[in-house]
Formats: C-alpha cells, sequence, structure tokens
C-alpha cells in the first residue's frame, strides 16, 4: 500500500501545517507526545514503513537531545535546583521544558518526513501552479532550476576528473575548493542561460492560455488527509488542556 502517491503535493503541505501548526502554541510533553505517537502509528498507511521513517529521520533524533540538554541547562529556573554553575541552572521547570523541547522537535519534524517523502518536483509544480495558483512562469523556473540542482554533483566530479587529466592540482584543500566551485558557478550560469533560452523559444512563458501536460487535482483522500491532521492536532491539544499540562508558548 502507497497511499503518499495519490496525495496531491499541494496537500501534503496542507497536512503538515495543519498537523504542526497548532503544536506551535503549546510547550508541553503531553501534546506534542500525542501528535508523535500518531504520526509514528500512522506513517505505514500512506506508504512510509517505519525503517523508512527512521532512516530519514535520523538527523531529528540528533538534533532533540541537543535541543533538551541546553533546555535543561539553561530553561527559565522554577522549582528546585538540582545543578547550577555560572548560567547553566538544571531545575525542575527546565527539565520539564526540556523534556518538552525534546518530544516537540520530533513531533514537528517526523510528519514532514512523512509527509514529503517520494516528493516529486514536476509534481510539485503541477500543483502549485494549478491548484495553488501560483505565477506559472515562477513555478515552471523554480521546478527547472530544482532539476538541475541534481547536477551539481556530476559536474563537480567530471570537473575534478578533467583537472585531473590536464595536471592541474591545487595546492591545499582550501584552494581546490574555491577553484572548483567558481567553475561550478560559471558552468550553472552557462546551463541556466541555455536553459533559459531554450524554454522560451518552446512557449514555456506564454500566457494565458497554457497548456499541462498532467494535471494536477485534489479529491476524497486530499480532504481526508488534511482532516485527519487536523484531527491530530485539536486532540492533542485537547488533552493537553484537559489534564493541565498545556503551557502557552512564551508561559
Amino acid at each position: 500500500m502507497n497511499l503518499i502517491r495519490d496525495i496531491n503535493p499541494v496537500t501534503r503541505i496542507l497536512a503538515v501545517i495543519a498537523l504542526t501548526t497548532p503544536l506551535l502554541i503549546s510547550v508541553d510533553v503531553v501534546s506534542a507526545a500525542i501528535a508523535l505517537a500518531a504520526t509514528i502509528a500512522l506513517s505505514p498507511l500512506v506508504g512510509v514503513s517505519w525503517r523508512q521513517l527512521f532512516r530519514r529521520g535520523w538527523p531529528l533524533l540528533v538534533i532533540a537531545p541537543i535541543a533538551s540538554v541546553s533546555m535543561a541547562l539553561y530553561g527559565r529556573p522554577e522549582g528546585e535546583v538540582y545543578f547550577s554553575f555560572l548560567l547553566a541552572q538544571v531545575t525542575d521547570n527546565s527539565l520539564s521544558l526540556a523534556l518538552a523541547i525534546g518530544v516537540r522537535v520530533l513531533a514537528v519534524g517526523l510528519p514532514v518526513v512523512v509527509l514529503i517523502s517520494r516528493l516529486d518536483p514536476t509534481d510539485l509544480g503541477d500543483g502549485l501552479a494549478q491548484v495553488a495558483r501560483l505565477p506559472e512562469r515562477f513555478v515552471i523556473g523554480a521546478v527547472a532550476g530544482g532539476r538541475l540542482v541534481s547536477l551539481f554533483r556530476d559536474d563537480w566530479s567530471s570537473m575534478s576528473r578533467s583537472r585531473r587529466a590536464r595536471g592541474i592540482a591545487d595546492q591545499g584543500r582550501i584552494r581546490h575548493f574555491v577553484t572548483m566551485a567558481f567553475g561550478l558557478l560559471v558552468l550553472s550560469l552557462r546551463r541556466g542561460a541555455k536553459l533559459a533560452t531554450a524554454m522560451e523559444a518552446r512557449g514555456f512563458g506564454r500566457r494565458p492560455d497554457r497548456t499541462w501536460a498532467r494535471a494536477s487535482t485534489v479529491g476524497l483522500v486530499d480532504a481526508t488527509v488534511i482532516l485527519i491532521c487536523l484531527l491530530i492536532s485539536i486532540t492533542a491539544i485537547t488533552v493537553s488542556i484537559q489534564t493541565g499540562y498545556f503551557r502557552f508558548l512564551g508561559t
């Protein structure tokens, strides 16, 4: 089952906003934990297995403890003091904030990993232009640029082999990086100019009767995904308020 392919790219972006934005009004572990548990439980239903979720979300597992430690040391000191050194103070309140921030980082980040999984730039461009009604020239240019970014690694490797074949050896890593980066910049500008000319010649900037090779539509699946994300975030905040853990951001 791979439901993620049936979800419009614009819907994925809106679903992430619907799920994560309500979580930003409170710094508590309950609402974040509920949203995190729901994300992990539902990810296989949209085609992202728990193994894939872990493989793609491991940077968040590194960032979350770092954010927690900094909050534990420098969060607002309240309650019993367990440790104090210069500006660092570990108290009941800072530990509570540290736990909430750690879980919150995962609760906000993992939905992005799930919903943006296998997002094709061309499909995203079609959705932004046809569904979100963004300016067509801007969207097409952004998609073309995104496609060219994937060529940077190949260009870097080709330039490196070419320089070695010509006997050009830079002394030092910094000098090598600067010369290679400048060469990549020149190559990118030339390629961008040729692409712009080719796109203009093929009528990519034509208005107002532009046609699209693939139609981008939204349907019942898209509405269901957004509704589920809203229900998760609303439930998380409601439970947090009912249990007394709700803590408005900044308080």
